[in-house]
């Protein structure tokens, strides 16, 4: 009991140390706001204000980068493209037909959107150098473009930008567009926390961990890859928008791949992970910039993009050094986002009904998975029924996480079949076979580790709840899905209580022990709702007491109806627990039977003993 006081009260600490920071981090933000609505009543240089300008331009593209490349793990040179899509669609539309800017801007978005949609369904599948090539390929095909086309003024651009106006308020000076365009990085920067801190904001967090994970809890990867392409794209067009109305003018310039690799540049020096890291990596390098071409010529006596050079000398030394960039070490001090808390209560989510007690559940027939000559997986059967604990178990090297692989959809098999509750699975994505309620921990741990254990728990219950109600991405970025987070945070909450990791529920998962990192693994599983559990090595990094704890719950979960197929190489602890043995060994099943028939097979003493007298 005091034990359980003591978890209590280290929840409860955590709560309120996170609401503390929250309070501090609005104190903050609202001081920053209070600096930017001062700086232009005040006699600053009107130079001080241009220089702000271009910071704030360039912390929305740079923000967006942080979306893509610090969260989604997808680099991009591409992006100063966007931007001059925006600038040249209202450019255009305004000096050539007088319309306002502000439809502009509307056909800027659309046409950018649908450039970033085509665009992405065609690079976003690609990986490694592959993607950042493609980038810098079709950013400079978009450079060409504007400075060719005739109705665009080719390389001379076009000119005469009419003066944006708001509320009838006509913005001529660059201190009537520092409002806006502070504003604009203002409303940036809350709309992609509030992403960032959602159902897809958790999917989205999840792609940078190679995806495999995330396709096993429900996430269409590659879509995902496609949606943050053009929510990046979106903002480099706004960004593009008030440029060309600031700076009345446009030409194809400031819309090259050297600008391309400046924006994400920023984003890297600042913190490329986290959304305040763009602004600091915008102002840091924007002011250096106009710094360095200042006294870089009187030192070296010639004209000349000498700024270059120390840009890329600081580069490489802030990835041997800094490689999470500058605002790490400042985001103890600065807002750092809203805390994610789970809420005390919230509305329960849909449970799917659970099968019958005997009712054949899996049914993996004459499954093969070969990789060139090499035959992983032989031909192997078994079936699992509601209410079993079942082991699949044999020695290094047997194929038994790749049998894990074949049900769940990781690998297509290259014979046999896969049914699940009498349909076929074999042939579906891992997010269609989570659907159907198969959920799954790995071999070795697929967590987040800057992700709180929360939140990493949560990203298994991405299918759950009324996700088309909650409207994705757009819902989440104005805060219209709180309701449904505050359901899927309580599961997650619950589940975490389930498996005994409560009082860990706001710690860092990587600052978990290994043993603490596969319970939350199984947590993670059980967020999926599913009627079959497919555990890969649980009680690896466990001690005694937590493999007790463990055998229990599992134990506990079976009386409720749901079915369990575990790999595990702890022998007494597959002994005791499982109701049914699948022994393999070289990719054939070799044995199968009750603990006790398979403990006295010669076929198994002879795999995992070389043989008895």
């Amino acid at each position: 009991m005091t034990m359980l006081t003591d978890k209590q009260a280290g929840v409860a600490g955590a709560e309120a140390g996170s609401r503390a920071r929250l309070n501090r981090n609005r104190v903050l933000v609202l001081a920053l706001i209070a600096v930017l609505a001062l700086l232009p009543v005040l006699p600053t240089p009107e130079f001080w204000i241009t220089l702000g300008n271009y910071i704030g331009l360039y912390s929305i593209v740079a923000i967006g980068l942080v979306l893509l490349t610090g969260v989604g793990g997808m680099t991009s040179f591409g992006q100063a493209a966007f931007v001059g899509l925006g600038a040249y669609s209202t450019a255009y539309l305004t000096t050539q037909f007088g319309l306002s800017p502000w439809f502009g801007l509307l056909v800027g978005l659309v046409i950018t959107m649908a450039s970033a949609y085509v665009i992405g369904l065609i690079t976003m599948r690609m990986s490694g150098h592959y993607l950042p090539l493609a980038t810098i390929a079709w950013g400079l095909s978009l450079f060409f473009v504007f400075g060719n086309l005739e109705f665009l003024g080719k390389y001379d651009g076009i000119s005469g930008i009419p003066v944006l106006s708001l509320f009838g308020i006509e913005l001529q000076s660059g201190r009537a567009m520092f409002y806006l365009i502070w504003a604009v990085v203002l409303l940036a920067v809350l709309a992609m926390q509030n992403l960032l801190n959602s159902r897809p904001g958790r999917a989205i967090r999840a792609l940078k961990g190679g995806g495999v994970m995330a396709e096993a809890m429900g996430v269409n990867t590659a879509w995902m890859k496609v949606v943050i392409f053009v929510v990046a794209a979106i903002l480099a067009c706004v960004s593009g928008f008030l440029y060309a109305h600031l700076q009345r003018a446009v030409n194809p310039t400031p819309f090259g791949l050297n600008y391309g690799i400046e924006y994400l540049f920023m984003a890297v020096v600042g913190g490329v992970g986290h959304v305040w890291g763009a602004v600091l990596g915008a102002g840091i390098l924007t002011i250096l910039k106009d710094v360095l071409q200042g006294v870089l010529p009187r030192l070296l006596g010639a004209d000349g993009n000498f700024e270059i050079i120390v840009f890329g000398v600081l580069l490489v030394l802030l990835l041997q050094y800094a490689r999470d960039g500058i605002w790490p070490f400042l985001r103890r001090l600065v807002p750092s986002g809203p805390p994610v808390l789970a809420p005390g209560q919230a509305a329960g989510l849909a449970v799917r009904q659970k099968p019958d007690a005997g009712e054949l559940i899996l049914d993996v027939r004459a499954a093969r998975k070969q990789f060139g000559g090499l035959v992983a997986v032989n031909d192997v059967s078994f079936q699992v029924r509601a209410g079993e604990i079942i082991g699949l178990i044999g020695p290094n090297g047997a194929g038994k996480s790749t049998t894990f692989n074949l049900v769940t959809g990781v690998l297509p098999v290259s014979g046999g079949e896969v049914r699940y509750r009498g349909e076929v699975i074999s042939g579906l994505p891992s997010r269609e076979i989570v659907k159907r309620g198969i959920g799954r921990t790995f071999q070795h741990v697929h967590l987040l580790p800057t992700m709180t254990v929360l939140e990493n728990v949560a990203i298994g219950a991405h299918l759950r709840g009324d996700f088309r109600a909650q409207g994705g991405v757009c819902a989440a970025i104005l805060r219209m899905n709180k309701a449904e987070e505050e359901k899927l945070l309580f599961e997650a909450k619950r589940q975490l209580e389930r498996v005994g990791l409560a009082d860990c529920m706001y710690m860092e998962a990587g600052s978990l022990a290994l043993g603490q990192q596969r319970i939350l693994e199984i947590a993670r599983a059980l967020c999926c709702d599913p009627a079959l559990l497919l555990l890969d090595e649980p009680a690896a990094g466990l001690r005694y007491k937590e493999k007790q704890a463990l055998a229990e719950l599992l134990r506990k979960l079976r009386g409720e109806g749901m079915s369990v197929l575990l790999v595990e190489h702890d022998m007494d602890f597959v002994m005791n627990l499982t109701d049914r043995l699948v022994v393999m060994e070289f990719g054939s099943r070799i044995a199968e039977g009750v603990p006790e028939e398979v403990q006295k097979n010669p076929a198994v003493l002879e795999a995992y003993l070389g043989g008895v007298e």
